[in-house]
């Protein structure tokens, strides 16, 4: 209200008050439900075309008690799970330049 009744358009209010706060939010829960999504997506669509792939893979190491492939599943999607955090941070920057995670003194 403040930022219209300075006489801002409505473009300027939307994108540069209202989109940066909103999109930490996304920002914030997108890697780990992009993680989810893909591990149970992938499993899904593995079974349903009968594909072969790392969710399958990793259904049925799980299934068959097959240890070391279950690690090695776990590792990718945990490696792609800190990948896709550390894009995160770097998002929260690029969308908001207020927020810093340099160290202060």
């Amino acid at each position: 209200m403040t930022a219209r009744a300075k006489g801002l358009s409505e473009r300027k209010v939307l994108y540069g008050h209202i989109f940066r706060n909103a999109m930490l939010i996304v920002i914030a829960g997108f890697p780990s439900a992009f993680i989810g999504i893909l591990f149970s997506s992938s499993l899904f669509i593995e079974v349903i075309f009968s594909l072969d792939g790392l969710g399958l893979l990793g259904y049925e190491a799980a299934l068959t008690r097959d240890y070391p492939v279950i690690f090695a599943t776990l590792y990718f999607f945990s490696l792609l799970g800190l990948i896709m955090g550390i894009i995160g941070d770097f998002m929260y920057s690029i969308i908001d330049p207020r927020i810093d995670f340099e160290s202060r003194e």
